[in-house]
């Protein structure tokens, strides 16, 4: 669509009190069409086996015409008018209460059964516009909520345009709590064992240079170009700092994750030393990856507690972030409330693309008794009421991710306790690869987060 043409609807065509259908004619058809999909290639009022999406697109291919089939749709786009009928504005800036329903209702859409094939999801009153990417069950944003303007609108398709088109395989995910004891390195190595026991490509980055246990934990060593060598010079390439990890089992069959190993040089310098040797300081890490980002299914960071440079490369770097916490451990419950409502935030107003996404807290290898868990949801409820009251942040769909108005569920996934996984380590190779019960366990975490 021509630029006169954006213009023109953006200010003669569509007033301020336009209402869905008129939207939909006059913006978002032509939206989809501008972003490649012509009309044989869209299908209006599409059923997703979880209520009615707006619109869903797909490219057609030999013999399917995805008007006609209406099957395996591709991106899905929920429409919301301009005002109500009362005349009263419709808000989807990010943190409205309109926006947070909408969010939810293309999450929800995206999630439906009829859409196991749909990678994007956009949400858009032709006032603001957001782009939303699906990962297995993990959705998160591709952009910020976007305010349409006349000098921005054919950027906003070209960027919608080129992500869609040209999506990275990787989902990156970052395993931290700002509390340590929790489980980090061991709930890190065990996922990457899972899912590439499920055919899935993964790769694992130690960037806990001081520590580096899970470098330890699978008996691997720097090689010749090092993460800090990639983080530092630009003309090195981070291919070059991956090792293998294979695993041979009795059956024959074989398996591997790859790893970058913990680079020691890092944790020779102070941060003051880190900001001056490497260029955009904690931005740089999710520079590197973008290299990886078309190569794997799923990319995990592990790093250190300290909210310093190694975490918040970490998460600046990510696309989601996966918090362990102990039941027994009420400062891993507050430290994980911390993450959630300051750190997260903090890196998102930093990167403006949109991420990272905290996932929903997890207990994290312990058995809990009743009373055990009584208490610890006790704490839960004083962590979420008091946050409420103190800055109106609604902490609770990140402990109890299956709380709804009409199901008060307050049911948090728990890693059972097993102490094949704590001594796994010294046999340098995952509890999952070894042991068919640790592997069940660890399934279980993956379906619960990334999986379908």
């Amino acid at each position: 669509m021509l630029l006169t043409d954006w213009n023109q609807i953006l200010d003669n065509i569509l007033p301020d009190e336009s209402n869905e259908a008129l939207i939909s004619k006059r913006f978002v058809e032509g939206f989809i069409e501008a972003l490649g999909f012509n009309q044989q290639e869209q299908v209006p009022q599409f059923s997703t086996g979880n209520g009615i999406v707006d619109f869903a697109a797909r490219k057609n291919t030999d013999g399917d015409n995805f008007l006609f089939s209406k099957t395996n749709p591709y991106l899905l786009v929920e429409v919301k008018a301009r005002a109500t009928g009362s005349g009263a504005k419709i808000n989807l800036s990010e943190g409205t209460p309109q926006y947070i329903n909408t969010r939810e209702q293309i999450k929800r859409y995206l999630l439906a059964s009829k859409c196991n094939t749909s990678q994007w999801g956009i949400i858009t009153n032709s006032v603001h516009i957001q782009l939303f990417r699906r990962h297995g069950k993990v959705i998160f944003p591709a952009t910020p909520s976007i305010l349409i303007k006349k000098d921005n609108i054919n950027a906003i398709v070209s960027n919608v345009k080129n992500l869609i088109h040209n999506p990275p395989k990787a989902l990156t995910v970052c395993v931290y709590n700002n509390k340590g004891g929790v489980g980090k390195t061991t709930t890190t190595v065990n996922l990457a064992a899972t899912l590439a026991q499920q055919g899935k490509q993964v790769l694992v980055i130690d960037f806990d240079p001081q520590q580096g246990d899970l470098t330890k934990s699978l008996g691997l060593e720097v090689r010749e170009i090092s993460l800090y060598d990639c983080l530092s010079d630009r003309d090195l390439d981070i291919h070059d700092t991956i090792q293998p990890f294979p695993v041979k089992f009795k059956s024959g069959k074989s398996l591997k994750f790859d790893v970058i190993p913990a680079d020691s040089k890092l944790g020779n310098f102070t941060e003051q030393d880190l900001a001056t040797r490497i260029e955009k300081g904690s931005a740089r890490l999710k520079d590197v990856l973008k290299a990886l980002v078309y190569e794997y299914d799923y990319i995990f960071i592990d790093c250190p507690t300290n909210w310093m440079f190694f975490s918040q490369s970490s998460l600046y770097a990510c696309d989601a972030v996966l918090i362990p916490t102990k039941h027994n451990n009420l400062a891993s419950l507050d430290n994980a409330a911390k993450v959630i409502k300051e750190l997260v935030p903090k890196v998102k107003a930093a990167r403006q693309d949109g991420g990272p996404i905290a996932l929903p807290i997890f207990f994290n290898g312990e058995n809990i008794t009743p009373p055990q868990l009584k208490i610890a949801n006790q704490e839960i409820v004083a962590i979420i009421t008091k946050e409420i009251k103190a800055s109106k942040f609604n902490l609770l769909p990140y402990f109890y991710p299956k709380y709804i108005k009409d199901d008060t569920n307050t049911k948090i996934f728990s890693l059972p306790s097993y102490a094949i996984v704590a001594g796994a380590a010294f046999a340098r190779i995952p509890a999952a690869f070894k042991d068919s019960t640790a592997a069940k366990y660890y399934l279980e975490l993956a379906k619960e987060y990334f999986i379908l």
